[in-house]
Order: C-alpha cells, then sequence, then structure tokens
C-alpha cells in the first residue's frame, strides 16, 4: 500500500519545515525560547458544530461544542497571543469516521470515486494542521479512502507502528521534524512520532488482515525517538492514539492498547505525550520516565473537538543547544468561542448535502420507539435491529437449517424512532457504528458462555435493595456498547447471582437448549473479529460474510416495508430478574 510517499531516516530529503519563532531573555543571561504544541483527538468527523442526528445545532448537559470550525478559532486566538511562528498544531488521530459528514463522502459520495477533498481534509488544510496521527477509526472505509485522504492532506500524516505485513517496514510516515528559525541563534527544532493503535488489527480485520500489521507503542517508540534525537530535535512530542491506564479491551494476542503513559515510562527522550482513543480531558499528568527520572508530560484533549491541548515548552541555551527546562499544559474549552466563519463557510457546501441526506424518509413508524430503556429490558426498537439481521442472514442462507438468532447492543439510549415519518438519521441514531454483518455458528454451551460473560454489565443486586436503573448497569465501566442481547432464543439474567452464574431457563422454542445444538447467529464485524473480548466468536465458522452495512441494512429494509410496525418484529425474549422474580 503506497500513501504518500516515505521518507525514512537518513535520507537527504527528509521534509524539515521551517517556522520563524522569536527568543527572549531570562535571568542570568541565557537565552531562552517558548514552543507551543496545541493538540486535538478523536475528532471523529466533527467538523462544524452540529448534530446530524437530531438536525440541530449540538448541545449536552454541560454545555460543549464540538467541531474543528470551534477548534480553529481557538487555534487563531493561541496562534495571535504566542505568536503564529512559534506555534505548531498535532492531532492524535480518529479524524475521518463518526458523523454522517463522514459517512456520506465515504460510502454515498466516495471520494474515491469523484475525486472531491474530504471535508476534513479541507478543513484540517484550511486551519494548518503540522501534523496528524492515524487513528484506528481511520481504517474504518478501508485502505483505498485512507490512501486517498492521506493524500489529500498537507500535512503529513503519521503513524510509524503500521507497517507492512510482508516487508515489516512502515506503510506510513513514522515522524516529522519541525524547525523553528530563531533570529541570530540556532533554530530550535520540535520531532514529532506518531503512533497508532494495535487494536486496529481486530476491530478492523477484514481491512487490514495480511496487509498491514500493528507493532507495540513502546517498542516502536523505542526505535524511533533515539532516530528523531539523532536528527537533531530538541524537542521530541509523541502523538499516540492510544488512553494512558496501561489496559486492553482485548486479550493478550495483540500489544497493550492503552499504552501512552507506558512510552512515557519506558523510553527515555520524549518530552510529551499528546494522546487520545479514550475520550477523557486530561489537562495535566506527569510521569516520572524509569529510566532517565525525569518528568514526561501527558495530555488528552477530549473528544469531537470539545477541547483544545496547549502544551507550552521553554527552552533555554546551555553549552550551545537548546534544552527544555520548563513544561506545562491545560485544555481550552471550544464553547468559549464562535466557530470560524472561515471553516464553516468553507465546508457549507458539504454540510447542507449531509443534512438534506439525513433528512431523507425511508418510513413511517407506527408509534414512537424509544431506546432509553433498552440497556435494561428488552425494547422493540432494538428488535428491529435484529428483526433486519435475522431476515438478512436467512435470505443470504436459503439452504441453512438451523434456527438463526442474532446479537445486538443498545448504542445509543437517546435514539428514538419518531411516530410517522423516520428518516435516515433516526436510523443513523440507532446505529451509530459502521458495522457490517456476518453469520457465525455456535452451539447452545457456547451461546451460555457469550451470555453470561456480556450480563457481566449489570452490577449484582442485594436482595432487597431498590431497583435503581442508574446504577444497575456499566459494572467494571462497561460500556453499553460491549452489552449484546440476543434474539432467537429466551433467557433470563439474574442480577442477584455472581458474574458467570446469571444465565438462567435459556430455551428455544419452549425447550431448554441442549449444549450441542448447534445455531447462527447474525453479529456484526467488530464483535466477530474479538472487539470486546467476548468468546468463541473469533474462531467460529463463518458462514456468510457479505460486507452488508448493519446501518445500510436497517435503511433499505425500512424503505422496501414503507412502514415500522412493533408488532411485525418485536418479541420480548429477555428479561432481568432477582432471584427468579422479574426487576420490571
Amino acid at each position: 500500500m503506497q500513501t504518500k510517499k516515505l521518507v525514512l531516516p537518513g535520507i537527504a530529503a527528509l521534509t524539515v519545515l521551517a517556522l520563524v519563532g522569536p527568543a527572549a531573555h531570562a535571568g542570568g543571561g541565557d537565552k531562552t525560547v517558548t514552543v507551543t504544541v496545541m493538540g486535538t483527538s478523536d475528532i471523529h468527523s466533527n467538523a462544524v458544530n452540529w448534530d446530524y442526528y437530531k438536525d440541530a445545532a449540538y448541545a449536552d448537559s454541560a454545555g460543549n461544542s464540538v467541531g474543528l470550525a470551534k477548534v480553529s478559532s481557538l487555534v487563531n486566538k493561541v496562534r495571535a497571543e504566542r505568536g503564529a511562528d512559534r506555534t505548531l498544531l498535532f492531532d492524535s488521530g480518529d479524524t475521518i469516521q463518526g458523523t454522517p459528514l463522514a459517512y456520506y463522502y465515504a460510502k454515498v459520495e466516495p471520494i474515491t470515486q469523484t475525486g472531491r477533498t474530504h471535508p476534513m481534509a479541507e478543513a484540517m488544510n484550511a486551519i494548518g494542521y503540522d501534523a496528524v496521527t492515524l487513528g484506528n477509526h481511520e481504517f474504518n472505509y478501508g485502505l483505498p479512502l485512507l490512501a486517498t485522504w492521506v493524500r489529500q492532506m498537507e500535512a503529513p500524516v503519521l503513524g510509524a507502528n503500521a507497517v507492512h505485513a510482508d516487508s515489516g517496514l512502515p506503510a506510513y510516515r513514522p515522524f516529522v521534524i519541525k524547525t523553528m528559525k530563531i533570529k541570530g541563534e540556532k533554530p530550535v527544532k520540535v520531532g514529532v512520532l506518531g503512533l497508532t493503535n494495535p487494536g486496529v488489527a481486530i476491530w478492523d480485520k477484514a481491512n487490514v488482515e495480511d496487509r498491514l500489521r500493528f507493532t507495540d507503542l513502546v517498542a516502536s517508540a523505542r526505535q524511533w525517538v533515539p532516530v528523531i534525537r539523532s536528527h537533531g530535535a530538541d524537542v521530541v512530542v509523541v502523538t499516540a492514539h492510544a488512553g494512558d491506564n496501561g489496559m486492553s479491551s482485548y486479550g493478550d494476542d495483540l500489544p497493550i492498547e492503552n499504552a501512552s503513559a507506558l512510552v512515557a515510562e519506558q523510553v527515555p527522550g520524549i518530552d510529551a505525550v499528546l494522546f487520545g482513543h479514550a475520550h477523557n480531558e486530561v489537562a495535566q499528568r506527569f510521569v516520572t520516565n524509569k529510566v532517565t527520572g525525569q518528568q514526561v508530560l501527558l495530555t488528552e484533549p477530549s473528544k469531537w473537538g470539545q477541547r483544545l491541548s496547549v502544551i507550552d515548552f521553554t527552552l533555554a541555551k546551555q553549552r550551545g543547544e537548546w534544552t527544555v527546562t520548563g513544561k506545562s499544559s491545560t485544555t481550552l474549552n471550544t464553547n468559549t468561542v464562535a466557530e470560524d466563519p472561515k471553516i464553516t463557510n468553507l465546508l457549507k457546501p458539504q454540510h447542507d448535502t449531509t443534512v438534506k441526506y439525513v433528512n431523507t424518509v425511508v418510513a413511517r413508524s407506527a408509534q414512537q420507539l424509544s431506546a432509553a430503556e433498552s440497556p435494561y429490558k428488552d425494547t422493540p426498537i432494538l428488535d428491529y435491529i435484529q428483526q433486519v439481521q435475522v431476515e438478512t442472514v436467512k435470505q443470504a442462507l436459503p439452504d441453512n437449517q438451523l434456527p438463526v438468532l442474532s446479537i445486538a447492543a443498545p448504542f445509543s439510549r437517546s435514539a428514538v424512532f419518531p411516530a410517522g415519518d423516520v428518516r435516515v438519521r433516526d436510523v443513523a441514531g440507532l446505529y451509530v457504528y459502521d458495522n457490517t454483518l456476518l453469520a457465525i455458528k455456535l452451539t447452545g454451551a457456547q451461546i451460555k458462555d457469550y451470555l453470561e460473560y456480556s450480563a457481566k454489565y449489570f452490577n449484582q443486586l442485594a436482595p432487597g435493595d431498590p431497583v435503581d436503573v442508574s446504577r444497575l448497569t456499566n459494572a467494571g465501566n462497561t460500556p453499553d456498547y460491549n452489552y449484546d442481547q440476543l434474539s432467537g432464543v429466551s433467557y433470563d439474567i439474574d442480577v442477584a447471582k455472581p458474574v458467570g452464574q446469571r444465565i438462567a431457563n435459556l430455551s428455544y422454542e419452549g425447550v431448554p437448549v441442549p449444549a450441542d445444538k448447534e445455531f447462527v447467529v447474525a453479529i456484526n464485524n467488530y464483535r466477530q473479529s474479538g472487539g470486546g473480548g467476548f468468546p468463541h466468536v473469533t474462531g467460529a465458522p463463518v458462514l456468510y460474510n457479505a460486507q452488508v452495512e448493519i446501518r445500510q441494512a436497517l435503511i433499505e429494509y425500512a424503505t422496501a416495508k414503507g412502514v415500522i410496525d412493533p408488532a411485525d418484529f418485536a418479541a420480548a425474549n429477555w428479561r432481568l430478574v432477582r432471584d427468579g422474580a422479574p426487576l420490571f
């Protein structure tokens, strides 16, 4: 895969971009200079402050704003305050997926076919990013679209640990060095190393298998940081699409998912880590490097363009070399500024096109269907997903004689099919991920294990305790999207019991499910590839995989039927109980 001409270290053509910055004098006559690095992450194709699912300006209970248009205004403000010639702007990944805007230009009018510039490339080029790192969601739409976006980006797109499966050589640019010229002084060089997430190998297996490998973040940093230093970098920043808790959402087969703090602790020569992936706000965190004892600064700017991280490095001239003598960071809230009209005007055609698309009516709903209670009750709106998945698999496997089951998770508690017209945005708001549909074969015993694993989502409820739905779910910080419900069989989840002993009365057509009975199970690609760590699915026989997008299948099914009526698909087949008594 060739995404952009790769410039390897040691080659004279290594691009070094020059900036111009003023120097200042500190006490004692030492030359000092301040270098400011701004950072975003997990923009997820939020270009403007708009909620395409609600068809309204973005709003949440915390008063946050979203979008690159807001980010641009903050960036302009920081550049004006610090001096544009001594600031840099980086991003730590997950850029080209996440809203209907990205979906439209990947699937409805794909940039790979139209030749148009991706709206996120247009916006980031206009803002003037200096480097962008690959996130795991960059791979969602396949390598050809990713390659097109990389070519369209004026900033280098980095990913040192994404390597060709056969040669092990970097498939993307590993790092870049930016040079700030100081009048009358030696320039200041800032090196930035980009690291992406090893989980891509699981989450986008269909897109990267046998093409790319994703190496350990710590090992990759150990390889490349000395190279960056050897090219004269005075400051080294790692932009990592990985959280900082040292844990993984998958098993031990792949390198650690959230390794940003481990990189800071274990690899000498790093001054700061701008990280993402976890969608948290970390204004400033210091980690002690175990080799040098030096303090390494970490910062994460939340998600969707809600925050901008700002890192200030103070460098002093010592024995003829620039040395980092101080560093601090903070996060700025984008709700404090208006959108930059330069960005909103630039993207107005793409935004308007997307708004028109998401407001296309696909069907009429006989009644309002809400997902608000779907994490703890069997709700018709999730049964609709199950019905479409089952019907799609049955039509694709006409000779199949096994019962067809289906899994679905409550992706969004705010999803609603209104009574009356149902639009694309209503369906997209229910199924917010770009998953594809597969079918696998599982036995009754495996299904029981699967459901037991899923049921760890609930906190244990003691006898006599009140049923508080706000405390019932998300045990162990398990997200809603990792709670799978199964259709086609009936079962109880006894939340009075400990994890692993909760599934009771598992039956098919009124008969207890034998351990060796075989079923076909409709499942999404994220889960089948190992996302969430559910048992048995990665090694199960795959009976169907036509790369059908589940969201699009929901839209097409609704369009063909014309009416969404719970009487056609709702089936209450699971419930929560406490010591056998229903909770609701």
